[in-house]
């Protein structure tokens, strides 16, 4: 198979007004294999993929596809020239049918009483043979809206496979699934390597990129810093070359004294999702919750916020009882929920920094804001900008200023606004969903130093990771559940093989912690 390069990047430039995103960025693509581009949140990444795939045009510098320059004015410029992506947040209709969000914009055709019309039935069947491909298991005329997220990664990769494309980029794909449905992204990459595709895998964990690239780039600050073959890199050098420092440890120094049990749950169930779960969690202590996809675990925290109204339980919130389905309640009585999915549930993107940050306070209990945000009976704008400023310093938020959209900050400044909009109501309880769901590693190391600081300030967190060393470290007790029962609980410094074992079913009775 040939080594020279099918695709080139030379000298590509990105300017957006004062924002420098790309910087001379330069890397080659070749048949058969699979380059990591590596890089922490706002590096550069999201924006070298657009301009790969036709949304952006480079200000400067040159595209080479078979050594010939190239143009892509549109997306489908970059289709036509055989580039596909698989992005991160999938690119899906929901009214439409899994075939029909695969052959989008270029449904089959047929002859029928001189007019040109869509061959549904090959449609379907075609569809259905390029799902299969995929790995999905679910037939080609189902309603996307019905689909979870890790069969609309498969309906993306099954749209990229066909436009029999050359080049296939996965843009951090793997963030929301399970071992199992990442073992079959890897295979599938893998089998692509073989058919002689170019691949470009952008990935946060380092065992994905290991485990089928064989060469890297690094992005710091919209430029190339450094490249080479992934059978001689160090993750400890990878890492150095993406902060630009050495992360020797990203998990903050443990000092925790917890105190009274903030919040008790006992028969924690519900119809379909889970069943008995019973736990509390004490001021100044984190509780992990750990399992696979489709354990049951965040369907869970939603019932303990009352966004599950078949859910029953007897919960007590500082010793009082609390009503399990009244969201305002829970609010007004300190427990509070950062959502896994920080884009379509955590933050308005398009709206101020500002303005998200004070969105809780604003919305919620009157005593959450009064005399912090109002003079009077009118909201003060000088007090709602001083607010959002104490919140802004507090954690630390990079972002040009409070005007600044939300959807302009990197992934790891997103989630701090989503985390500090509750923190400003000065909470008993915060339960965490997937807090470092696809941020890098020098974002994560951020948060993780957050939540240490809500723990020392006498805050109890619940923490809901799929990430085992992240639930290990962080946790003062791991809770496993699987299939949505409650199936062990493991104190801190417990092997991460046991716990492993209990999520996947090998262990069925729970343990003493």
């Amino acid at each position: 198979m040939t080594t020279e390069p099918l695709l080139q990047l030379r000298g590509i430039t990105k300017r957006f007004g004062p924002t420098q995103a790309l910087r001379g960025v330069d890397l080659d693509l070749v048949p058969g294999q699979a380059l990591a581009l590596i890089g922490e949140n706002g590096a550069g990444k999201s924006t070298l993929v657009k301009t790969l795939t036709g949304v952006h045009a480079p200000d400067a510098g040159e595209i080479l596809l078979d050594g010939r320059p190239v143009r892509f004015a549109r997306t489908q410029d970059a289709q036509a020239a055989g580039i596909a992506a698989v992005h991160q947040e999938t690119v899906v209709f929901d009214a439409l049918s899994a075939a029909e969000n695969i052959f989008i914009g270029r449904p089959p055709l047929r002859r029928l009483a001189g007019l040109r019309v869509i061959d549904w039935p090959r449609m379907r069947c075609e569809a259905q043979q390029w799902l299969g491909a995929a790995g999905a298991q679910f037939p080609a005329h189902t309603p996307t809206r019905e689909l979870g997220i890790a069969q609309r990664h498969q309906i993306e990769i099954a749209r990229a496979l066909s436009l029999q494309a050359r080049v296939v980029i996965f843009d951090e794909p793997t963030a929301a699934l399970s071992r199992a449905e990442i073992q079959d992204i890897c295979r599938l990459v893998r089998q692509l390597k073989a058919q002689g595709v170019a691949v470009l895998f952008i990935s946060h964990k380092f065992d994905e990129l290991f485990a089928v690239c064989d060469r890297y780039v690094v992005l710091r600050d919209g430029a190339s810093v450094g490249g080479g073959e992934m059978a001689t890199a160090q993750e400890a050098e990878l890492v150095k070359l993406m902060v630009g420092r050495a992360v020797d440890d990203i998990y903050p120094p443990r000092r925790r004294s917890p105190g009274d049990v903030a919040l008790r749950v006992q028969g924690l169930s519900h119809p379909t999702e889970f069943a008995d779960l019973g736990f509390e969690v004490r001021r100044g202590e984190v509780l992990g919750f750990y399992g696979l996809v489709g354990a049951g675990r965040s369907e869970a925290m939603l019932a303990l916020i009352g966004r599950q109204p078949d859910a029953t339980a007897r919960v007590e919130l500082a010793g009082r009882p609390l009503d399990l389905h009244d969201p305002a309640q829970a609010i007004a009585a300190g427990l509070v929920y950062v959502p896994e999915d920080r884009r379509g549930q955590g933050a308005l993107l398009d709206l101020p920094v500002g303005a998200n940050l004070t969105l809780a306070a604003l919305a919620g209990p009157r005593h959450a804001w009064r005399g912090r945000l109002s003079h009077g009976p009118w909201l003060s704008a000088v007090r709602e900008r001083g607010f959002a400023q104490a919140l802004m310093e507090r954690l630390r938020i990079k972002a040009a200023s409070q005007d600044a959209p939300v959807a302009s900050l990197s992934g790891g400044n997103q989630q701090k606004v989503v985390i500090a909009k509750w923190l400003g109501l000065q909470p008993q309880v915060v339960i965490l969903d997937e807090p470092t769901k696809g941020i890098d590693v020098g974002a994560k190391q951020a948060v993780y130093a957050l939540i240490e600081d809500m723990v020392q300030q006498g805050l109890a967190v619940i923490l809901v990771s799929s990430e085992l060393p992240e639930a290990m470290h962080l946790a003062d007790r791991v809770i496993v559940m699987r299939r949505g029962r409650q199936v062990a609980e493991f104190a801190h410094g417990a092997p991460a093989e046991a716990i492993a074992a209990a999520a996947s079913g090998m262990v069925q009775e729970a343990q003493p912690c």
